[in-house]
């Protein structure tokens, strides 16, 4: 087996291994994106952010009602679906 041959047989090894990470990475992001996709953590989302908005309800005057709910939609627009 000569230089060129060793090289080839290197790199044929280092295609392989990139593309199995490749391959992993892709996995990886398409289950990423089915599970802060999904509806469940829409739900939880909202759930926090009402409990949040509540609480600041309860301490904030009623004047402020108004705003705290609006702000609490624009975080849920940012981060919802």
């Amino acid at each position: 087996m000569g230089f060129d041959d060793i090289v080839n047989k290197g790199k044929e090894i280092f295609e392989d291994a990139k593309d199995k990470v490749e391959d992993g990475f892709e996995a990886v992001k398409d289950k990423a994106e089915e599970v802060f996709g999904s509806d469940k953590v829409e739900e939880v989302s909202d759930q926090v952010l009402d409990a949040a908005a509540g609480a600041a309800k309860k301490v904030a005057p009623d004047e402020y009602d108004a705003k705290i709910d609006a702000a609490r939609d624009q975080v849920d627009g940012a981060i919802g679906q």
